[in-house]
């Protein structure tokens, strides 16, 4: 962990490379294979040639390429920007030609998308914040390892815009600590976020920056919560033809709750585990011998629970399994209440991670209640032994708390799909214990099993997937998609709770 913004600075110093002189090595990598360099037109008959390995190398390679292609065109694009300011009027680069714009410019420039030339231009102004025109000296920003890691290849675009957007800007107004700390606390979640960019999709990063955002400031995301629930809605219409529309913007409570009720109808569709009842069994062969796709499954489904409201017993909608919405919540992180008396904490879902403020948490734990799930400092539970081969309904909550969904990399199927592995198999004496148990779905238990694949663990130490044999490449270490995973490897103080005065929601 690195403690001042300075460390942060030069963490990725080592890794510096000329961005052309990368191109170039690239470059001179695909020209080695010399029957690739053909017409557009046969690139298909020739990639075709070569064995898988040879085309993952090709596409890496080419992809190198389009990245540092990106990081030209976004830091290009703010420069572009700098010149085509408001105070330059028609005298701006993008006025100058015909675009209302720096974002019109990029995106005539690029033949891309808007969404595309927005994004370069963000990042490139993210770039060169701090960065002055003139001589006098540059301020170094918050993000100033984001700008450096993307500089350097650490980071793709995306990935950097990922981060960026996901923890937002420091909430430095109204903090009780002085503004530079918090500056810093948000400069070492990027880089704890950019260690983890490897190993997973753009879309879970961005996830990860907001838990991460949202555990580091929960009166910003009480604030978060009220403004998406006072923007709920449904809206309907008729189109020209007399079809029926309509358009539903969730608060996030409601939200878990739908996802909740559709994965337990359409789970056996969804590859759900495998462990079942003969009756679950066989009501899962039904459904998916069923003619109707996904989506008129789920709208029948909505459909019978509006009509059957609170008259219907769950069984009769739901089957043997009544969806639920689980929260974790970090019993130590609790701090106080604010003026309005709501819990300064954020809570997450068991599924996915997002966040809950702590309003919900205490209207739940008065409509529900709670288990209390005790973990070491690596977030296991206390050995239970052998008593018995399938991991127990207590277990598996804690391997959900612990691994927050499938360890597979970049697998993002969440824990209520998962089935529990034990990395020492039973057959070899392996126990039904947290500490070498560990969640993958259905995909990823049968693909280990059948495959060749192995997941060990050295005592607490994190679980690691070895490859089968006859397939190149590293180990891969597997990392926990918990959204409370830091509260068994605590972050400083300062990251927790208590920054901000209390305030409404905005």
């Amino acid at each position: 962990m690195y403690e001042t913004l300075s460390e942060c600075r030069g963490c990725l110093s080592s890794l510096s490379m000329a961005i052309l002189s990368d191109v170039r090595e690239r470059v001179e990598s695909l020209a080695a294979r010399g029957s690739l360099d053909v017409e557009g037109s046969q690139l298909l008959a020739a990639l075709r040639r070569f064995d898988d390995g040879s085309v993952i190398d090709i596409v890496a390679l080419a992809s190198d390429i389009k990245h540092n292609a990106d990081r030209i065109i976004a830091v290009g694009a703010a420069v572009l920007a700098e010149r085509s300011t408001r105070e330059m009027g028609q005298a701006g680069a993008a006025a100058t030609r015909g675009h209302a714009t720096p974002v019109a410019l990029v995106q005539s420039i690029t033949g891309g998308t808007r969404g595309d030339a927005a994004r370069a231009v963000r990042i490139g102004e993210s770039m060169v914040e701090g960065q002055p025109l003139s001589s006098e000296p540059a301020v170094v920003p918050w993000h100033d390892c984001l700008r450096r890691a993307l500089l350097d290849s650490v980071l793709t675009s995306e990935q950097h815009d990922a981060i960026l957007r996901g923890l937002g800007k420091p909430p430095i107004d109204g903090v009780d600590v002085d503004p530079d700390a918090v500056r810093s606390v948000w400069a070492r979640a990027a880089l704890q976020l950019i260690d983890e960019a490897s190993a997973v999709d753009v879309e879970e990063l961005a996830r990860r920056a907001r838990q991460v955002r949202d555990a580091l400031d929960p009166v910003g995301a009480e604030a978060r919560f009220a403004r998406r629930f006072e923007g709920r809605l449904i809206r309907r219409w008729v189109d020209d033809n007399g079809g029926h529309h309509a358009r539903i913007d969730f608060d996030d409570e409601t939200a878990a709750l739908w996802d909740a009720v559709i994965a337990s109808a359409l789970r056996p569709r969804r590859g759900g585990p495998r462990f079942m009842t003969a009756e679950e069994r066989a009501a899962a062969d039904e459904l998916v011998a069923d003619p109707r796709t996904n989506e008129q499954l789920t709208y029948d489904l909505v459909m019978d629970i509006f009509r059957a409201g609170t008259l219907a017993e769950a069984s009769d909608v739901f089957g043997s399994r009544q969806p639920g919405v689980r929260l974790v919540v970090v019993k130590d992180a609790i701090g106080p209440r604010d003026a309005f008396g709501r819990m300064l904490t954020t809570g997450h879902l068991e599924d996915g991670g997002d966040a809950v403020p702590g309003s919900v948490i205490d209207r739940v734990l008065c409509e529900a209640g709670f288990i209390e799930v005790t973990v070491d400092s690596c977030g296991n539970p206390l050995d239970v032994g052998r008593e018995q081969r399938l991991f127990t309904t207590k277990q598996r909550l804690a391997l959900a708390v612990r691994d927050g969904g499938c360890l597979w990399p970049e697998c993002r199927v969440p824990a209520s799909y998962c089935e529990a592995h034990h990395s020492t198999p039973w057959s070899e004496g392996g126990q039904s214990d947290i500490e070498v148990g560990v969640l993958l779905c259905r995909f990823h238990h049968m693909l280990l099993h059948n495959a060749g694949w192995r997941i060990t663990r050295d005592g607490k130490e994190p679980f690691v997937l070895h490859r089968p044999p006859g397939i190149a490449g590293d180990s891969i270490v597997l990392r926990s998609r918990s959204a409370v995973r830091w509260a068994w490897d605590p972050p400083p103080p300062d990251m927790r709770v208590g920054w901000r005065s209390a305030r409404a929601p905005e």
